[in-house]
């Protein structure tokens, strides 16, 4: 994602990555380097499909792998950010910091 500096920081958000659900997402995945769907369900207060559903289109867009097997007898799902989804997070917050700053500064009060 190129940075215009003519361009308001809103049009920089990725509508995929930016969703409060998917950002948390890639945010826990972020902090770890495996994390399981059990884990982000709570975490996130979700539902199982509700989390599901997120996960689909994270996974559909190339963000997150995720990896199904198990742990002793029990089924689980874990998931990792992809190198594409590591990616995605910083231009996020990247473009969620020019938007504070732009915020904070005033945007009619540009600074020096």
């Amino acid at each position: 994602m190129s940075e215009q500096t003519d361009q308001h920081p809103v049009n920089g958000l990725d509508d995929v990555v930016h969703q409060r659900v998917r950002l948390g997402i890639l945010t826990v995945a972020h902090q770890a380097r495996r994390v399981e769907f059990g884990f982000l369900r709570t975490t996130l207060g979700l539902t199982a499909g509700n989390l599901s559903q997120h996960l689909a289109t994270l996974e559909k867009a190339g963000l997150i792998d995720i990896e199904k097997g198990y742990e002793g007898k029990r089924a689980r799902t874990w998931l990792s950010l992809t190198p594409a989804g590591a990616q995605a997070l910083r231009d996020e917050v990247i473009q969620l910091k020019r938007l504070i700053h732009q915020i904070e500064q005033g945007s009619s009060d540009p600074q020096p």
